[in-house]
């Protein structure tokens, strides 16, 4: 059996270009789509209309990444995803007109479809293995500092050399930090962790009786998504609306982070103890009281933030930890992609939808419209354990 590639390199590597990878993609609208709006003209719905097409791309790439990870490992297809993010921003950055912005987002799209969790979460099981749990759960640590880091940076950059400046700022990132952390930090795909051969056409066929479960596991995490869309996008526009200063809702933003990597310190610590379905349980009765919470408003805001950042931080750690558990490491990166699929489109919807319900009814239709939907959540997760428990 191939020894075990070093995890004191390649988590913190691949951690470190999680947040890069999320902060000049997904989270960069919240900090700049105000200023490209007046900069520009264009309407701040079709602004962030762009996260949408960017994340739609994502979703119909999905199911292809997750079969090149398992035949070829991550290490390609992630450089590739750095290549392609660094020239999506040039394209934003450069955009003259509103066509071109989009077709930057295109190649954004794909490039998230190889850079984001998924990708990093089917590498991990492809390096790992069955072992993969603390390793997945630890990149989450360093990717939920991505709003922490990122929402401030892109105010400074943006502040000091104009929202272009941020995007070109950002794609020299991918191309200084985060290509090169994939190409020397990512072992070659000779083996996976497990010591299997990696196959020219990797196969992940369901059983009849895991059907129901994937399919139930599927909408709980496009839900899950939907929410941490519409709150990752809005979240600083709905916080301005509300009257507070640009600056007090990026410092009720920088919560999140924080409060993502606790709730992921606490899973690590404890989550070998017990079913990994009872984590994506517990995300989604969180982030449900969060949304009741935000409803509310300030000063019950600051810590329904930190508890949708709690809720949302072990989320993300269930989207990977729970699809292992259920279907098994041989088939883990194939039906990662699978999974991406309905997940990135919903998320590609979900700020677009965000933004209209901004644009009708202000911050309270957009937190009501979460709110709704985490609810949801809470009867499908419910319905989800009950699955499993049947399987067991």
């Amino acid at each position: 059996m191939t020894a075990l590639p070093d995890r004191r390199v390649v988590i913190p590597a691949l951690g470190i270009a999680q947040i890069f990878a999320w902060g000049s993609t997904f989270y960069l609208p919240a900090a700049l789509a105000p200023l490209i709006a007046t900069d520009t003209g264009w309407t701040y719905d079709s602004i962030v209309g762009g996260v949408s097409v960017g994340l739609l791309v994502a979703g119909l790439a999905a199911p292809r990444v997750g079969r090149l990870i398992a035949a070829k490992g991550g290490r390609p297809v992630l450089a590739v995803g750095a290549l392609l993010l660094a020239a999506g921003l040039f394209g934003i950055g450069t955009a003259g007109s509103f066509a071109w912005y989009l077709a930057g987002w295109v190649v954004i799209g794909l490039g998230m479809s190889a850079s984001l969790y998924d990708a990093a979460f089917s590498t991990l099981g492809r390096i790992y293995g069955a072992r993969s749990r603390t390793a997945l759960t630890s990149v989450t640590l360093f990717g939920g500092f991505a709003s922490t880091v990122c929402w401030p940076l892109s105010a400074f950059l943006a502040a000091r050399y104009g929202w272009r400046g941020a995007c070109f700022t950002y794609a020299a990132i991918q191309l200084a930090v985060a290509l090169p952390i994939h190409l020397f930090a990512l072992p070659q795909a000779t083996a996976s962790g497990a010591g299997m051969a990696i196959e020219p056409r990797p196969a992940a066929r369901l059983r009849r009786d895991e059907y129901a479960t994937f399919g139930l596991l599927a909408v709980v995490l496009t839900l899950g998504a939907s929410v941490l869309s519409i709150i990752g996008t809005h979240l600083l526009p709905i916080l301005t609306a509300r009257g507070l200063d640009m600056a007090v809702a990026v410092g009720l933003g920088a919560i999140v982070g924080p409060a993502q990597v606790g709730a992921r310190i606490i899973e690590l610590l404890i989550g070998n103890r017990y079913d990994p379905v009872w984590t994506i349980v517990a995300s989604a009765v969180v982030v449900a009281i969060a949304a009741v919470l935000m409803v509310t408003g300030f000063p019950i805001i600051a810590l329904a933030i930190a508890l949708y950042g709690a809720g949302n931080g072990i989320g993300s750690v269930a989207r990977g930890t729970v699809p292992l558990a259920l279907f098994g490491a041989d088939r883990y990166p194939v039906l990662m992609g699978r999974l991406g699929f309905p997940l990135l489109m919903a998320m590609a919807v979900s700020p677009y939808l965000g933004g209209l319900a901004f644009q009708k009814g202000g911050a309270d239709l957009t937190l009501w419209l979460v709110t709704a939907i985490a609810s949801a959540n809470v009867v499908l997760v419910a319905a989800l354990r009950v699955a499993t428990w049947r399987r067991e």
